[in-house]
């Protein structure tokens, strides 16, 4: 205190700091006209004034500060950015200020809803048309017209070829075989050994190409570009990539479809669960007679009229997704989080622990039992992040931030074989994959690296 007394500028850094935090806009912009050199200014504690305006939530301060070319990219001492700290406090508004990629102001109505954390797998690509796996004409149309997209699969494989050069998360990157109708025609009628999927249409129309097809009637082609995924038997997969030279099926699953790009993850994502379930229900599970695939793939029927399934709406005759939860469980001092490992890991990895949600069970509940039946700790206040798809073969990860009301651990040995509690140093250092750590973490592309990331920008001071 004795220092900002007596230093000047530290005393008007100081006053700056506190208008922004009580939301002043007409002291903020008396003072910022006198002395505007202060803008960027910090506290000892790294703090500026934009982030004290937005741990408080006051839009116009954050606004006004930004028009006046604040640095909204200043990290404090614990590295976090206005950004991070509007996030945290749920400031939906003028998060979506700070983070629009133009820096364009915009209006309150326009920015009142915050962007959705995009994991992988999560990438909506393709537009799913569900209203069109019930219309056998479009689909028999789209299935031949030269401007589809296959994407080929066998044993839940899909076909790839390398992608020479690039790397994804320190992985070797791979891209999809882009196939048409006339690499594909001769396993479109072997009903009985391939298996097709209707996937979508691509969300932008690709309008250069409505010329090129010399389009008449509206009705035959509406210029929307579908994907398809094709399934196909072993014998028939070998006979193809004989054929197509630098084309191989991608196996096995973890981690090798971590090396996809973005966009063609969520559609392998779609894809690979579709036709997962396809394989594991040959048969009703009401009667046990055999069954057909209708509704583009999205629907499975029984083969046998009588059927109780066949009256009404029954779970059993749609793909089915096997929600998970996958939590980051902080110690009651914030500064340590539990990690287990399993005993199929590699040395030294840990991760988020995770499990099934049960029948009746909400998320909060699946979170808590399954916490203390694998590590013996228990937990208190739960709260959603983000979720993920995850193809291997259907699940979503659903992740959550679990606060820990116990700290004592003891392992069940049967999920999990060892569980810590990690400082956040060490877990830094996992995530940086830094030599100096004996420990090793889940790959960036899953839900777990990214809720241990989450928390690392969590801090008590926020």
């Amino acid at each position: 205190m004795a220092d900002i007394q007596g230093n000047p500028k530290q005393q008007l850094i100081s006053e700056l700091h506190s208008i922004a935090a009580a939301g002043d806009k007409a002291k903020l912009t008396a003072l910022l006209s006198h002395s505007p050199s202060l803008i960027n200014e910090t506290a000892k504690n790294g703090w500026t004034a934009l982030m004290y305006a937005a741990r408080n939530g006051h839009f116009e301060i954050v606004q006004a500060l930004l028009e006046r070319g604040c640095d909204k990219s200043v990290t404090n001492a614990s590295n976090q950015t206005a950004l991070d700290i509007a996030r945290f406090w749920g400031y939906k508004n003028i998060t979506n200020l700070l983070a629009n990629e133009k820096d364009e102001l915009q209006p309150f109505f326009l920015t009142s809803q915050v962007r959705e954390h995009e994991n992988y797998f999560s990438r909506a690509f393709l537009d799913r048309k569900s209203e069109k796996r019930v219309d056998s004409k479009w689909l028999n149309l789209k299935q031949k017209q030269p401007t589809t997209v296959y994407i080929l699969f066998s044993n839940l494989n899909p076909l790839v070829t390398s992608d020479d050069g690039e790397e994804s998360f320190h992985y070797p990157k791979v891209k999809l075989c882009k196939l048409c109708y006339e690499d594909v025609k001769e396993y479109l009628g072997q009903t009985e050994t391939t298996t097709w999927i209707f996937l979508g249409v691509e969300l932008q129309v690709k309008s250069s190409l409505l010329p090129a097809l010399n389009v008449k009637d509206p009705n035959e082609d509406d210029g929307l570009i579908a994907w398809f995924a094709l399934s196909i038997d072993g014998t028939a997969a070998d006979k193809f990539i004989q054929q197509r030279q630098g084309c191989y099926f991608l196996h096995p699953p973890f981690p090798a479809l971590l090396q996809l790009s973005e966009n063609e993850a969520g559609v392998i994502a779609e894809a690979r669960s579709v036709l997962a379930w396809d394989s594991r229900y040959q048969f009703c599970p009401t009667c046990g007679s055999s069954t057909k695939l209708e509704d583009g793939g999205y629907r499975k029927s029984c083969l046998k009229e009588d059927c109780r399934s066949h009256q009404g709406i029954h779970n059993t005759c749609y793909p089915r997704v096997d929600p998970v939860v996958i939590m980051q469980v902080i110690h009651p001092d914030g500064n340590h989080c539990l990690l287990g490992r399993k005993k199929r890991f590699p040395p030294g990895k840990f991760s988020c622990l995770a499990g099934f949600v049960e029948p009746g069970e909400t998320i909060e509940n699946a979170v808590r039992r399954e916490v203390e039946e694998e590590s013996g700790v228990k937990v208190g206040h739960v709260w959603y992040v983000s979720s993920q798809p995850w193809p291997m073969p259907s699940s979503l990860m659903i992740g959550c931030i679990a606060a820990a009301v116990s700290t004592e651990i003891k392992v069940d040995n049967i999920e999990i074989e060892d569980a810590r509690w990690f400082s956040r140093e060490q877990v830094v250092d996992i995530l940086n994959k830094r030599n100096q750590s004996a420990f090793a973490g889940p790959p960036q592309q899953t839900i777990a690296h990214q809720l241990m990331k989450h928390w690392i920008g969590m801090s008590a001071n926020l």
